[in-house]
C-alpha cells in the first residue's frame, strides 16, 4: 500500500529479459539502502517486487502483462521514474490510497504553465472517465494529485473547463501542479504526447463495481 507522496526521482539504469517480461535494474540510492528481497517498491506508479538490491540500485521482475497494461512498457535505460517505498504502519497518510494497480495509461494532451503552478491535461480511457471527479483524488505515474477539472459527462454539454480550452481527446481531466510537486517528481518534465501510469480512487471503482450487481436482475447475471 502506497500514499503517492514520491520519494524520490530514480533511473532505469538496465533492462534485461525475463522470460516475456524484463528484469528492471533501478538506480535510486534512498529506497535502495534498506531495499529487502521480496518487498514493494512503486515506481512510477507501479508495484513491483524486489528481487535483488545493491547499494543505489534494486532489481525487479516485471511480467508481460504489466509492460502491455501500463507506461512502463515504453521506459528505456536513462528514462527518470517516480519512486515510493510502501506505506508502513502507523505512519499519516499524506496523498490517499494508492494500491500500485495500474488502471490504465493516459495521454498528456496539454501543459499550460501558471505563475507559481503547472496544469496538466491528460487523456484517459473512456472505461475511466466514470471514475475521476473534480476534486477527487487520483495517481498519475504514481503521484497522489487532486483533480482539478474533468470533461463532461455524456449528455452534460460543455466541458467544465475554460472555454476555448479543446482537447483531443473526449475523455479528459486536469491537475494542477505545485513547485513542490514540479520538483520532487517527473511530472514537470512531462510534455504533450507522453503516456503516463494512472490508478483512480479505490472508492470510486469499489462504488461502479457494487452498482453494477445492484443493476441487474435479481438472480442474473452479466
Amino acid at each position: 500500500m502506497f500514499t503517492g507522496i514520491i520519494e524520490e526521482i530514480g533511473e532505469i539504469a538496465e533492462i534485461s529479459p525475463a522470460g516475456d517480461g524484463w528484469r528492471l535494474t533501478v538506480r535510486a540510492p534512498k529506497a535502495a539502502a534498506d531495499a529487502v528481497h521480496g518487498e514493494s517498491i512503486a515506481v512510477s506508479g507501479v508495484c513491483l517486487t524486489v528481487v535483488g538490491s545493491s547499494a543505489d540500485t534494486f532489481d525487479a521482475d516485471v511480467m508481460k502483462q504489466t509492460l502491455d497494461v501500463s507506461a512502463l512498457g515504453a521506459v528505456a535505460v536513462g528514462s527518470r521514474v517516480n519512486i515510493e517505498k510502501a506505506m508502513p504502519v502507523g505512519a499519516r497518510l499524506g496523498g490517499h490510497i494508492v494500491q500500485g494497480h495500474v488502471d490504465g495509461v493516459g495521454t498528456v494532451l496539454e501543459v499550460r504553465p501558471g505563475a507559481q503552478w503547472q496544469v496538466l491535461r491528460i487523456a484517459l480511457p473512456a472505461e475511466l472517465a466514470p471514475l475521476v471527479v473534480d476534486k477527487g483524488s487520483i495517481s498519475v505515474a504514481g503521484t497522489s494529485l487532486t483533480v482539478s477539472a474533468v470533461s463532461s459527462a455524456p449528455g452534460q454539454g460543455s466541458d467544465s473547463a475554460a472555454p476555448g480550452q479543446g482537447s483531443d481527446s473526449a475523455h479528459w481531466f486536469e491537475v494542477s501542479l505545485i513547485p513542490e510537486t514540479l520538483e520532487a517528481t517527473t511530472l514537470g518534465a512531462l510534455q504533450p504526447g507522453d503516456l503516463v501510469n494512472l490508478e483512480t480512487d479505490i472508492l470510486a471503482r469499489h462504488v461502479e463495481r457494487l452498482l453494477a450487481f445492484r443493476s441487474l436482475p435479481e438472480g442474473g447475471s452479466r
